[in-house]
């Protein structure tokens, strides 16, 4: 992997603290729009996983592991041929994508999980692009999918959940295969939960639309964060781990105004 240079146009007088405050702030921001939406679709966030027919639970990591796996090959195949969209965009197809499979129930909402799952990574990818970042090296790949270890909108965060952000380390497509196999199980459980929400009685189109808007916004949102402190500890010459003890910090630590 060729290690990634400074953009050439990086400020000579970086406000490493002022880019930690925003990060910490898009952080803390990221599931409150979506756990807004899913109440007002009658969501109940803690049980919407046993909605869902024992045999579907059952085989959500499986089914998870092989969407991934088909989406990383889809999202790296169509970069050659559609270009990054924004941010806004993606949040507008996937949650169209939504409504029409939460429209014909379990079913349907099953067809459409592995699409959305490809345009959630490929509009990671973006993201990762937007930093910096080549999306066809394989650590780039690695750190798109790790992307997805992070808390699902659903779940309430303090902060103490960072360990997806880690120290940038040597990939091969062996270490890449063994982190969609640690990712699927916990990926699994957020899209179960969007899966059961889509079931959700003469709702379901709008429950589709709404969990596909949280989950697009979310994941998109903790891309911002993963890569854009990968990029401040380039930039700024400072150790990643330093960086997220500092943001981990800050997230389980109410803001302060700074003085103008």
């Amino acid at each position: 992997m060729h290690p990634i240079e400074i953009l050439p146009d990086t400020p000579a007088g970086l406000d490493i603290e002022a880019e930690l405050d925003a990060l910490a702030k898009r952080y803390r921001g990221a599931s409150g729009v979506g756990i807004q939406l899913l109440n007002m679709v009658g969501g109940q966030t803690e049980s919407l996983l046993d909605k869902l027919p024992e045999n579907i639970r059952a085989g959500l990591a499986t089914q998870t592991e092989a969407a991934l796996r088909a989406a990383l090959r889809a999202a790296q195949g169509s970069r050659r041929a559609v270009p990054d969209q924004p941010g806004w965009l993606n949040t507008a197809v996937t949650t169209a994508m939504g409504a029409a499979g939460g429209a014909g129930g379990l079913p349907t909402a099953l067809a459409e999980l592995p699409v959305t799952t490809t345009v959630l990574l490929r509009a990671i990818q973006g993201i990762a692009a937007e930093h910096g970042f080549d999306p066809d090296e394989e650590g780039v790949q690695f750190d798109s999918i790790q992307v997805f270890a992070a808390a699902g909108p659903l779940e309430h965060d303090d902060g103490s959940d960072l360990a997806f952000i880690t120290t940038r380390m040597l990939v091969t497509g062996n270490a890449l295969q063994a982190l969609i196999s640690r990712v699927a199980p916990r990926l699994a459980v957020v899209l179960g939960q969007k899966l059961a929400a889509q079931t959700v009685p003469v709702l379901g189109a709008v429950a589709g639309a709404a969990t596909n808007y949280a989950y697009t916004s979310y994941y998109q949102d903790m891309a911002h964060v993963h890569f854009g402190l990968r990029r401040l500890a380039i930039n700024a010459d400072r150790d990643q781990a330093d960086l997220v003890a500092a943001l981990r910090q800050r997230v389980k630590t109410p803001p302060v105004k700074r003085a103008g």
